[in-house]
This record gives C-alpha cells, structure tokens and sequence, in this order.
C-alpha cells in the first residue's frame, strides 16, 4: 500500500497533510552574480569503503557559495530563534534543533535534484527549510498554529513538502529508513516502467548514529542490495546517540555497517564536501549499481532535544572548541573571504537578510490562529471519514 501511495503522489496522506507546501524550485535567490566557477581542493580526505574516493578537486560559481552561506545562516537564525520560542513556551512539546549540522542539508540539497526523494528523522527542521518550506511555516508548525506546514497539527517532527519529493520528518527512531526504500524501489519501477535509460532517481534516507545499528536499517539495506535500488543510507554522525557517545554505543564504523555495500564518510562540516559526496553517490546509486551507505559526520550545539541541557555528557569547552575550528558557517565564510568573492561587510549584509527574513517570519507565525477544532477530525483517514466505525461515535 505504501509504495502505491508513493506512485500516486498527489493523493498520499502525506500529501494531505502537507496539502500547501508547493514551493520555488530554489529556497532564495537573491542576487544575479557571475557563474563562473571557482576550483578548490578539499582540505579533509574522504574514507571509503568498497569503492573509489570523490575527487578532492570541486568546483562551484559565485552566487551558489553566496547561496549556501545565506541559507545556512537562514537555518542557524531559525533554530536560535525556536530556542527562544521554545523557552517562553510559545513552542512545546518535542523540539529538536539543528543549529550546527546546516552543510549537511545546504550541501546534500545542492547535490540532489527535486525528483530524488528525501526522508530523514525527527530533526528536520533545516531540511524541511531547504526543500522549500516556508520560516513561517516551520516555525508556525512548531508553535500549533494554521499557517504550518501541517496546518498545526504535527509540530517539530512532521514537516513535509510533498511537491518536493520531502517526506518528512519521523517521530519514531529509524523508522524513516524503510520508508525511503519504499521510494527508492518506486523509483527503480517507475524507471523500468519506462524507457529505463540514463539514471534514476535516488532516495536518500537520513538517520542518526543513535538509530544506526536498528535491525530495520540492516533489513532495508539487505533489500536495497538485492534488488540493486536507487538508495543511499545516511546516518547523519553528531557524535552523541542522544547523551551517549559514539565511542560508547557503536563498535564499527558506520560508512562500514553495508558489509558489501560501498560507503563514504565525509566531513559534514565542509558545505562543499558534503556537496560533492552526494553527487558521487548520487550517480552510483542512480546508475543501477544498488545503495551506498554514508557517514555524515557533524555536530549539534543544543542538546539532544530542548529537555537536554547538552552539558551533562560533554564539557562546555567542547562545544566551544567545535564553534571556534569548525563551525561550518565561519568555514565557509573563511572560503569565500580567501577567494575574494565576497567582502567582510557584504557577507555581513547577508548574515542582516537572513536575520531579517526569520524575524518578520516569526512575527508571522504568532499572529497566525490556532487550528479550528474540527481539523481534529482531519487528516485522519486517506480519503474520508467512514460513516461508522465500530464502537466509536464520530463528532460532526
């Protein structure tokens, strides 16, 4: 039933939820700039396992890195911002935030096309954002109000954008990764249904380090290896499986974990090295040579969720440590200052932008009313309501 729902697209009850969420094919668009493109060599080697590594040698034009820099800066306004909400209580409930890991979604958007499926965990807010949902709506989401993505009644986890091929967004650990190998065997026969010629689109499937080593990751990827599908397993490494450390709670590489599927880890502090593993295996898995696994590893700011205070597992001094050497803004920032592609005080124009843009969006957000009550009773089945249900009154 799930891939048949996934085959009709547009009458999926993820699509009912997120029944507003079409979008621009582009997040932000700001400025015309010069495409010539600019070559950099990557400063942190790739890891593989069972195939050839990247290239070290990227490439990227002028507004692309002015892109990414306005939209990391754009997730990193708006997680803060939810932090303040959160902590005078006009958000509740389940929050986790993302500041920290935006090369992660900057970079893999920048290497994907809107027809490759994406499908990730409960953190999802900048990539709900990157696929093209609104601040307003992420934030209004998170606050229960109408204008959300999921009209309110889904919060932080369960942001979607349907018309964009982003399925969400999962409240349960892991649970995400069979999901999006529905996708990709709907890709490969969908393909096969055609012309089969030139590539697939791939579905990726992210997950963290805490839900890495769940038996219906490996049951999905056995599958995935079978039948040689279009996937790519991402587990998004933040070094911490909620307060337990990786070095506690997992004894194998996870770039590793495929056995005899091909991985890669990248270092998903780097926007454009994140970029360029994407499009590696992007054309391996697109190419009908089955799944990849990959290890994203990165670093969260905030704590597990906004009940983790953070501190109680780590030293504050770690996290200092990470902000000063290795935050994935000031890296790119250094980049485009050393390639004089952008001034001190222009960049400082766009940080401005993008503050701008998630205040007035925020604003927005809490002048939204909340639901109507009778939405409880939407949204519940695929099509309608049934005239009876056994031992249950329906309220009209």
């Amino acid at each position: 039933l799930f891939l048949q729902k996934i085959q009709k697209r547009s009458s999926t009850m993820l699509a009912s939820i997120a029944r507003r969420a079409a979008r621009p094919a582009m997040s932000v668009s700001r400025r015309a700039m010069s495409s010539e493109s600019i070559n950099f060599t990557l400063p942190v080697n790739f890891k593989t396992h069972e195939c050839e590594a990247p290239s070290l040698e990227v490439s990227a034009t002028k507004d692309e890195l002015l892109n990414y820099y306005f939209d990391m800066n754009v997730i990193r306004r708006m997680e803060i911002t939810a932090d303040n909400e959160y902590k005078v209580r006009t958000i509740r409930g389940f929050c986790h935030l993302y500041d920290g890991q935006e090369a992660v979604a900057v970079g893999t958007a920048a290497a994907l096309d809107d027809e490759d499926d994406w499908i990730t965990s409960y953190r999802c807010h900048g990539t709900a954002y990157i696929r093209g949902v609104k601040v307003e709506e992420v934030l209004g989401e998170l606050m229960g109000r109408e204008i959300g993505i999921s009209s309110g009644k889904g919060g932080s986890m369960h942001l979607y954008n349907t018309k964009r091929n982003f399925w969400g967004g999962s409240g349960i650990v892991g649970a995400q990764v069979p999901c999006g190998t529905g996708t990709a065997f709907a890709n490969k026969y969908r393909h096969e249904q055609g012309d089969g010629e030139g590539q697939m689109n791939v579905a990726c499937a992210f997950y963290g380090d805490g839900a890495a080593n769940q038996g219906q990751i490996w049951e999905s990827a056995n599958m995935a290896q079978l039948w040689k599908l279009p996937m790519i397993f991402v587990t998004e490494n933040n070094l911490y499986g909620m307060g337990t450390s990786v070095s506690r709670h997992s004894c194998t590489p996870y770039y590793q974990m495929g056995k005899v599927i091909p991985g890669i880890w990248v270092d998903g502090m780097d926007v454009l090295a994140v970029k360029q593993a994407f499009e590696f295996a992007k054309d391996h898995a697109g190419s009908g040579k089955g799944p990849m696994f990959m290890e994203v590893e990165t670093y969260r700011y905030h704590g597990h969720s906004m009940s983790d205070p953070g501190l109680t597992y780590r030293d504050r001094s770690e996290v200092q440590d990470v902000r000063a050497s290795r935050d994935c803004i000031k890296g790119l920032e250094k980049r485009i200052l050393d390639h004089s592609i952008a001034t001190q005080p222009e960049l400082k124009e766009l940080e401005k932008e993008a503050r701008a843009l998630v205040n007035k969006a925020n604003k927005v957000a809490k002048a939204s009313a909340f639901p109507d009550p009778k939405e409880l009773y939407t949204d519940i089945y695929w099509q309608e309501t049934p005239k009876f249900i056994r031992g249950a009154e329906i309220g009209t």
